[in-house]
């Protein structure tokens, strides 16, 4: 659906008007578009004492082909540069009104070798003089360890520190830059972390941390078809968000087996047909048809996944609403939501699990919701069906782990689809307005996030839950 107001204040008049009575002027975010580059412009670098990611960090820029320049508080950056040949130089903090090809496109910062709190002063030293040097839908990324990885506790409480300052600086940016904390274990492999959030790809999520454990990741052998080779399923994928998510996963080269109910098959043939359409080279996706909560689709899922040769990915991205409050709500309202966008998803995957129809080495993505975070009126059904995805990610993140799965979710925030359109204007323009980019964002947000975490290189990412809303006030 449009968002006409974002339309209004971003035209010459609508600007003038925003500026004379002090309306918002949200960003209109830069997203990914073909034959436009993911990365250019210069990364400003700064760092607490004695960081430990220059070397991996400046082989990444490099082969993304960003410049890098150094804040005083990263001089050791120029020595690493030097050492391998690359062009780098010293930050100078630009001023208000800069020009936009002078501004930097990332501040990137290496919080890895704080042990103190006292060390902390080195992200005012850095941000401060930055901040302001960030050009519009720029990124701020900082890189840190996971607390429970540090030796001493007053490591664990500088490390903590570190999501206050990211969520903080989310809030403050503006102009469609976001900002993010990547937790990187020891041994951890960030590449595909830091493509994902350095790129337009990332455009609506913003405030998040993303934690990255020391499993050995498996680069692919193009960045742009991350997902050559690989078979998905995508449950809920014949329109919405659903459909997103099965054409970006097409888009990065996955073969998509998408999943609906038999009334919506109409659609759901469409959907596919189009993945056919745009992208011929790959020959025909596969619609596959059945009700998730029906007590034999397990095993019918199973059976049609396995004359596939099984999947590499599965999405659960099917869900309902049947929104009440409580005291208002049938038992059949709370018995189906709870079962489609829950009950199913286990069942389902016990089997794809027990049958090794899902490869080891695979994927699990839920979509789970910002309500399952913070509850909403009227959705105790949803919410309580969306924590309990959460609940799966931590549960299952370790029994999955001797075979190699990673399992994680995505929480939208407000996503501009067919069911909010339907939300009443007052309702729908303050979900729209309540997070850190001033408005709704779109299904492809929550598909190229997916898209990221299905990555051979997300090998690391694992019990994540990734919130695409923007920096939601709501739950934040």
């Amino acid at each position: 659906m449009k968002d006409r107001y974002l339309d209004f204040v971003n035209s010459p008049f609508g600007a003038s008007v925003a500026r004379s009575i002090g309306l918002p002027q949200p960003e209109v975010l830069r997203r990914h578009a073909q034959g436009r580059a993911e990365f250019d412009g210069i990364a400003a670098i700064g760092a607490g004492p004695s960081p430990t990611l220059f070397e991996p960090l400046l082989t990444l820029l490099t082969s993304l082909g960003m410049t890098s320049v150094a804040h005083e508080s990263a001089l050791g950056w120029l020595s690493v540069a030097a050492r391998h040949g690359a062009m780098s130089g010293r930050f100078e903090a630009r001023a208000p009104g800069a020009p936009p090809n002078d501004r930097v496109q990332a501040l990137i910062f290496d919080a890895t070798g704080i042990t103190d709190s006292t060390q902390l002063h080195a992200l005012y030293g850095f941000f401060h003089d930055a901040l302001r040097s960030v050009a519009k839908s720029g990124r701020i990324v900082v890189l840190g360890l996971p607390p429970e990885s540090c030796a001493s506790p007053r490591a664990w409480t500088a490390q903590r520190a570190l999501e206050g300052m990211a969520r903080s600086l989310g809030k403050e940016a503006r102009g469609g830059i976001s900002a993010n904390l990547v937790q990187v274990e020891p041994g951890g492999d960030f590449e595909g972390a830091l493509r994902f959030l350095l790129s337009p790809r990332s455009a609506y999520v913003s405030g998040q941390v993303v934690r990255i454990d020391a499993t050995p990741a498996n680069p692919p052998a193009d960045w742009n078809q991350p997902l050559a080779g690989k078979r998905a399923l995508v449950t809920g994928a014949a329109q919405g968000i659903g459909a997103a998510i099965a054409q970006v996963l097409a888009d990065r080269g996955a073969h998509v087996i998408g999943l609906d109910v038999p009334q919506a098959q109409d659609a759901l043939d469409q959907t596919m047909l189009a993945l056919e359409d745009a992208w011929p080279s790959q020959g025909a996706h596969t619609a596959l048809v059945a009700d998730i909560t029906a007590p034999d689709a397990p095993a019918t899922i199973a059976a049609a996944l396995l004359a596939m040769g099984g999947v590499h990915i599965v999405v659960h991205n099917a869900g309902i609403t049947r929104d009440k409050t409580i005291a208002k709500m049938t038992e059949a309202a709370w018995d189906s939501v709870i079962d489609v966008n829950l009950s199913a998803q286990e069942r389902i995957d016990d089997l794809l699990l027990d049958q090794h129809v899902l490869h080891d080495g695979g994927r699990i993505i839920g979509v789970s919701s910002i309500s399952g975070i913070a509850g909403n009126p009227g959705q105790t059904n949803y919410a309580t069906s969306k924590a309990g995805v959460i609940g799966r990610v931590q549960s299952m993140t370790g029994p999955l782990r001797t075979r190699g799965i990673t399992i994680n979710a995505v929480a939208p925030g407000f996503i501009e689809t067919q069911m909010t359109a339907r939300i009443p204007l007052g309702l729908r323009e303050a979900g729209r307005r309540m997070n850190s980019m001033s408005q709704g964002g779109r299904p492809v947000d929550v598909a190229e996030t997916i898209a990221w975490l299905a990555s051979p290189a997300s090998a690391g990412i694992t019990g994540n839950v990734v919130r695409v809303c923007g920096q939601s006030l709501i739950g934040a």
